[in-house]
């Protein structure tokens, strides 16, 4: 007689349920577990390198046509631009969206989206911005920000004074590191040709430098936000609405266990924050800036 202690398994592909363990131990063999199946939606599609926020249509369109992405509408009614862009060393996701409006809580919003339906590795503000400095502002040229400084914080005192108190934020050593090379590379100024049609034959210059970033939209020579942000920091070069909310998204969700993505600002000089300000070259800005973009892909991923 035998006397059966704990679990024998004999052939392949046995499974067991209702274990025990112990003298007169009793068993069912059944059928061996199936994989589960995952519906299209389930399968693990592979990480988004870059995601990218605009702000105006022409933006969107320069960053588009520059990489190549196309129109994808997700189930939330979302629509984003897509596409994969091959470097000497690799082949990189980008995904492109536009915020709603203008200013920081709106590029907050499309980045949640982002992170939400594509969660990249590194997140890149690109489009246009108001230059501030007299040496590199110069219309169509291109800043290359992994600093920002957030100047809506103040203080008003009695009589109307008002001190303000900036932010500075830094992007993540990675990016920065990537900046650099990219510099190291090219030059510091790098050059570029227009890439508006109109504009080929020109020459632009590509600055890294600090971005100036807050809800005022800026066309006075003369206001003291510009005389602030020179004083802040003497490399504060452009100024923007959206560069800020960037940087704060980037803080609040370093408190997540997964490794929180770099950032990246790219603005081309669409004017010079002053009387003159207008919309006519916003395609040129736009444009050149999507071309640094592309140039930035390889250093980035």
């Amino acid at each position: 007689m035998t006397i059966n202690r704990g679990i024998i398994s004999r052939g392949d592909g046995n499974s067991f349920s209702n274990n025990a363990i112990g003298e007169r131990a009793q068993v069912s063999a059944g059928a061996p577990a199936e994989e589960p199946i995952l519906r299209p939606s389930e399968k693990e599609e592979p990480a988004w390198d870059i995601g990218v926020v605009t702000i105006l249509s022409e933006e969107l369109q320069a960053v588009r046509d520059e990489l190549k992405l196309e129109r994808h509408k997700e189930s939330s009614g979302l629509y984003f631009y897509r596409g994969s862009y091959t470097t000497p060393d690799a082949t990189v996701r980008v995904v492109a969206t536009q915020s709603q409006s203008q200013g920081q809580r709106s590029a907050m919003g499309a980045l949640e989206n982002l992170r939400r339906h594509y969660n990249p590795r590194v997140w890149a503000l690109v489009g246009v911005g108001g230059g501030i400095h007299d040496e590199h502002a110069r219309v169509g040229n291109v800043i290359v920000s992994t600093d920002v400084v957030y100047y809506e914080n103040r203080k008003i005192n009695g009589g109307g004074e008002v001190r303000r108190r900036g932010e500075h934020r830094q992007a993540p050593a990675p990016v920065v590191h990537a900046v650099n090379a990219y510099f190291a590379d090219n030059g510091t100024p790098a050059s570029i040709y227009g890439q508006d049609p109109s504009y080929a034959s020109e020459s632009y210059a590509v600055y890294p430098g600090v971005i100036g970033s807050g809800e005022a939209v800026i066309a006075d020579r003369e206001s003291d936000i510009r005389q602030y942000l020179t004083g802040y920091h003497e490399k504060v070069l452009a100024v923007d609405m959206e560069a800020g909310g960037l940087s704060q998204y980037w803080q609040e969700n370093s408190v997540h266990g997964a490794v929180n993505p770099g950032w990246i600002v790219v603005r081309g000089v669409s004017d010079n924050a002053d009387e003159q300000k207008g919309h006519g070259y916003h395609g040129l800005a736009a444009r050149n800036a999507a071309y640094v973009l592309r140039q930035l892909v390889a250093y980035l991923c």
